[in-house]
This record gives C-alpha cells, sequence and structure tokens, in this order.
C-alpha cells in the first residue's frame, strides 16, 4: 500500500491516499457539529472521515494547495460561501441519482457543483413583553418608523445580512434596497454589533425590542443555562416578503475539484443528502430538513410554519456584491 502524505490541518490531520478507505473534509462547521453524522457514516460504511475545521479561508487555502490539496468534501454555511468555491473552480459536478432525489431543485445547484443539506430561516425574534403578536408580518415593515430605536441587529456586512439583502435586492430592486436599509439603520437602537445571540440578549436587557436571527440560535440558546433566560424573553416571527415568502439560507455540501478519494467523497455525500442523516443533522443544528418526508426536531416544529421563498439562491449569491454595496453606501455600521 502507498505511504500516506499528511497533512496538519488546524490540528487535525488530514490523510491523502486513494487506497486508503477514508474521506477528508473542510468544514465551516464546527466538528463537534457534524461528528455525529460522519460517526454513523463509518458505522455503516466503514469508512473513516478526516474533519479539518476552518474558521475562515477555505477559498484561499484551496487554491494555496491546487492539485496537492487532500480535500475530498467541503461542508459550509451560506449560499455565497457555496457560490464561491464554485466560482473559484474549486468543485466539480457530481452525477448522482440518490442526491438528486433527496434533494429538492430549489436547494441544489443547476451545474451540480454543490447540493444543500439543511435550511435556516432568517426571522424576527421579539420581546414577548413589549411587542405584541403578528406586530411584524413582513421584512419591509423593519423599515416602518414606528420602530424607530427599538431594532438590534449584527454587522450589515455579515453574511447572513447580506442575503437577507440581496432577497431584498430581488424583491424591489437596487433603490428600493438601498430606501429600506436607510429605513432599517434609522430605527437602530445601537450601533451593529456581536453575533444573533447578542441581539437575543439586547432585548431580554430591554436595550431594543426586535432582532434579525436565524432561527437555530433559539434552540441553542435555550440548550444553554446561562442564555436561556435570554431565549424565555422572546419569540419568533416568521415574516415574508410583501410578494414573497420567509427567506431562507442553507448549509450545503460539494466535492473538491481534485478529491483524491473521489469514490468516497460520493458514498459520504450521498449519506449527507439522505433523510436519515438530514434529520440527524436538523435535529443537531435545530435546523430543517429538506429531503422529501423529513421533520424537522420537535421544538423546531413548535415555532411554526412558514412559506419559503422561492428565489433561486444562486441568484441570491450573484447579488451579494451588490448587496454589499449598498450597506457601505448608506453606512450601515456607522
Amino acid at each position: 500500500m502507498k505511504s500516506f502524505v499528511k497533512l496538519i490541518a488546524t490540528g487535525l490531520v488530514l490523510t491523502s491516499a486513494v487506497e486508503a478507505e477514508e474521506v477528508n473534509i473542510y468544514s465551516y462547521r464546527q466538528p463537534f457539529l457534524i461528528e455525529p453524522l460522519t460517526n454513523a457514516f463509518t458505522e455503516k460504511t466503514g469508512i473513516k472521515v478526516n474533519i479539518a475545521f476552518l474558521k475562515k479561508g477555505m477559498v484561499e487555502r484551496m487554491k494555496a494547495e491546487g492539485k496537492r490539496s487532500p480535500v475530498d468534501v467541503m461542508l459550509t454555511v451560506d449560499i455565497s460561501r457555496l457560490a464561491a468555491l464554485v466560482d473559484e473552480g474549486l468543485t466539480q459536478p457530481v452525477e448522482s441519482a440518490v442526491m438528486e432525489k433527496n434533494v429538492p431543485n430549489l436547494y441544489r445547484d443547476p451545474g451540480k457543483e454543490w447540493f444543500g443539506l439543511t435550511t435556516r430561516a432568517r426571522i424576527v425574534y421579539v420581546s414577548k413583553e413589549r411587542v405584541s403578536p403578528n406586530e411584524v408580518t413582513t421584512y419591509e415593515d423593519l423599515a416602518d418608523p414606528k420602530w424607530r430605536g427599538r431594532i438590534c441587529t449584527r454587522s450589515g456586512t455579515n453574511s447572513y445580512n447580506l442575503a437577507l439583502t440581496a432577497a431584498v435586492i430581488h424583491h424591489h430592486g437596487e433603490a428600493g434596497a438601498q430606501t429600506w436599509l436607510e429605513g432599517v439603520k434609522a430605527n437602530l437602537a445601537r450601533k451593529p454589533q456581536g453575533n444573533d445571540r447578542a441581539q437575543i440578549k439586547a432585548i431580554w436587557a430591554g436595550e431594543c425590542d426586535i432582532s434579525v436571527g436565524n432561527t437555530y440560535y433559539m434552540g441553542k440558546m435555550l440548550a444553554d443555562p446561562e442564555q436561556k433566560a435570554w431565549a424565555e424573553s422572546v419569540r419568533i416571527t416568521f415574516p415574508s416578503f410583501k410578494n414573497g415568502g420567509t427567506h431562507v439560507n442553507i448549509s450545503g455540501v460539494a466535492m473538491a475539484k481534485y478529491s483524491p478519494n473521489k469514490e468516497y467523497a460520493l458514498k459520504l455525500m450521498e449519506f449527507l443528502t439522505s433523510p436519515e442523516a438530514q434529520e440527524l443533522y436538523a435535529n443537531t443544528n435545530y435546523e430543517y430538513p429538506i429531503a422529501p418526508d423529513t421533520k424537522p426536531a420537535e421544538l423546531v416544529q413548535s415555532w411554526g410554519e412558514f412559506q419559503v421563498d422561492d428565489v433561486n439562491l444562486m441568484e441570491l449569491a450573484a447579488r451579494r456584491k451588490l448587496a454589499l454595496k449598498i450597506t457601505e453606501i448608506v453606512d450601515f455600521d456607522g
């Protein structure tokens, strides 16, 4: 058997050897979040999985490694990151009847370069004490002057907020999106800062009344003794666009262009898109599985139902640069 070429990646060892029954992952998600999946895959197939967690810089790393890269599969969140891997020529199309059956058209690349695994909605957290039910029904509502000094949010240049702004551009055009962002900025209670959890803490502390965030943070906070009180101070509302649905983003998977273990990479990808794995993934991360006949965790179901905005996600990725430009023009974080 050929000797292994070992590369140290953020403290983890990735092994590149075509003859080894293993597969290497670069992940933007921390290993403990995906290990339940990879452990189940290894138990089922006998194929070992090595995970390298990359907080940032996946594209730059893979470009530097080139054909010598040990990575087989990339796991990431946010459509813009998936699109960046494709745009930089770091992925390869994957033909798989299994994945085409498991992943609806809305959540996979038309060129078969990436496939979605779970979705998360970009929703509004509102104070149970100071905001009545159904007071926020649309994303357009966030620019209404009635919310002056009552909104908290993380940076407008955060990838999740840029994706939402890209969706606003889709529905209302560039000028409409700029007007909307100016209205939201005028309603801020404080300068954009922190992550999504920090906004919910601010509502609990009385600094603001509503915030924009991803759904799964509610589950994560309820499971944290320190943050449980923050979560219990708010309710989730699912706004929609006036001419559309609720904005969602995805977690997804792609195969590396120079995958040294392509056969095993395909098996892993097919497993990850299976109903079994998607429900496990969604339950671990409080997200929504997308395979047919799958259900989210009971806690997630308790938050209510919503109609997904059916805009093509690659279209949103293509509008990301314009969303960033508009965010900078209005000096949203200033």
